[in-house]
């Protein structure tokens, strides 16, 4: 089969398509033909190795996964004897490491049929930036009714569907993005959309029940400052600006956690898994009309490395895709 492989880190020439071996499913394992994977922050950091504290995990001279990609969508072709739930041909979704690839092994528990009403392009877009909103604003957060919620990094993959999820909540939202995103966010259901080259949301007198960050760019000062006394900041480790591509987030976040044991803000951290449980609520917000994914543009499985340059340089409107 053919698959984006990565043995090095470092810019996206290091990507290569290359023929290997196709996957057999393990017991547990359904093994998927995709037809569309979807593309992340995570897949760019991985690919530089970004930010170096991340390979500690990641692979500390190389990457341990060598084929990129996390989020997919396609139909499964094979099922191993334990799997009871899916049979050959049916229609499936998830995020599992490998995505860029014709085929891919996933195990039964990270993957779920996909929602009904959207094409395999829309499906790929929605597991991994839908599941880290969708626990962001749920599990972490626990919005209600009636709170005001601000998206800091409305526009972007996870931002979409935190927009819009939010409101499915009961929320009234308030998305932070570029001027050129401004429409987009609206179009999504902001309710009030401040473009941040225009004004600052730290300074500019509101404030809010619950703040999502997914840039990563304000001091823990200035966050605060946009907090109601008992307000929840929930940081997700979206950017690395804070912290350079030595650590990262890794510093703003740590200085969350000590400073919430004094504070009457809830600094929290966002720690996103893949859970089939949250593919299935996903699918039913989806269903439901509440939440639809946003694609910027879709790129075939060979330029796989051209989608990640303009997701990493041209800073994407939502989400990228990649036709398999």
């Amino acid at each position: 089969m053919k698959a984006i492989i990565q043995d090095r880190y470092g810019s996206p020439d290091v990507l290569q398509l290359r023929e290997v071996d196709k996957p057999v499913a393990a017991d547990n394992e359904v093994l998927v033909r995709i037809h569309a994977a979807g593309v992340n922050a995570r897949d760019w950091h991985v690919m530089r190795g970004d930010p170096y504290l991340a390979r500690l995990t990641l692979g500390f001279g190389r990457p341990k996964v060598k084929i990129r990609g996390t989020d997919f969508a396609g139909r499964v072709e094979a099922v191993g004897r334990d799997v009871k739930r899916f049979r050959p041909g049916d229609e499936v979704y998830g995020e599992i490491d490998g995505a860029f690839a014709e085929y891919v092994c996933v195990p039964d528990d990270v993957v779920e049929p996909k929602p009904a009403n959207l094409t395999f392009e829309q499906a790929a877009a929605v597991p991994l930036a839908g599941n880290t909103a969708l626990m962001g604003l749920r599990d972490v957060g626990r919005v209600q009714p009636g709170q005001q919620v601000l998206i800091n990094g409305a526009s972007g993959g996870v931002g979409t569907f935190a927009v819009q999820i939010a409101k499915s909540f009961g929320a009234d939202v308030t998305g932070v993005c570029s001027t050129g995103n401004v429409d987009l966010v609206r179009s999504i259901g902001g309710d009030h959309v401040i473009d941040y080259t225009r004004e600052d949301f730290t300074h500019n007198g509101r404030r809010y029940d619950v703040v999502l960050d997914l840039v990563g760019n304000r001091s823990l000062t200035e966050f605060r400052r946009a907090l109601t006394p008992a307000g929840t900041l929930i940081l997700s480790g979206g950017g690395v600006s804070e912290g350079g591509s030595l650590i990262g987030p890794v510093g703003l976040i740590i200085r969350g956690q000590m400073l919430s044991r004094f504070v009457r803000h809830r600094l929290l951290v966002l720690t996103a898994k893949p859970s089939k449980v949250n593919l299935a609520t996903l699918r039913e917000l989806v269903e439901s009309g509440k939440v639809t994914p946003v694609i910027d543009r879709t790129y075939p499985l060979s330029k796989a490395p051209e989608a990640i340059r303009y997701l990493e340089v041209e800073h994407a409107r939502a989400k990228v895709v990649i036709i398999v």
